[in-house]
């Protein structure tokens, strides 16, 4: 079901969990994920955050990562919170080749395909409340 433009103009905007969260969404947007990388370490940091935990430098720098990664963990929802989100949602936990986990979905329709360390590759979802997200599909 898609939104009217009152329900989509009355929509919050995505919940932000830090002050360092805005430009990785921005470049979601954007269709490039970026993440934070220390210029001295060269550690990727996800979630982003102020300091590396590696060098401890408050430094940092955004930096495209590759969109590619391999599944370490995933499970299957089968509540719906949100309207534009039906279940069953398969929220998988990856490994980026840049080194982070990262948790997000892919769609169900993969599940039965799914296997520890299979490679998967980033993309982008557009939802019908207008938000882009990034998921991720087995890369055969």
């Amino acid at each position: 079901m898609m939104m009217s433009e009152t329900e989509k103009t009355n929509r919050k905007a995505p919940r932000l969990y830090s002050p360092y969260d805005a430009p990785m969404w921005e470049s979601i947007e954007a269709g490039e994920m970026k993440l934070q990388r220390c210029p001295e370490s060269g550690e990727f940091r996800y979630p982003p955050g102020p300091i590396c935990p590696v060098s401890m430098s408050m430094e940092y720098e955004w930096v495209p990562i590759s969109g590619k990664a391999s599944i370490v963990s995933w499970t299957v929802f089968h509540r719906q919170y949100l309207p534009a989100y039906p279940a069953p949602h398969l929220v998988v936990a990856v490994r980026l080749e840049e080194g982070p986990i990262m948790v997000s979905y892919m769609d169900h329709a993969e599940l039965g395909r799914i296997r520890l360390d299979a490679p998967v590759r980033l993309v982008y979802a557009n939802h019908p409340d207008g938000y882009k997200v990034p998921k991720f599909t087995l890369d055969s």
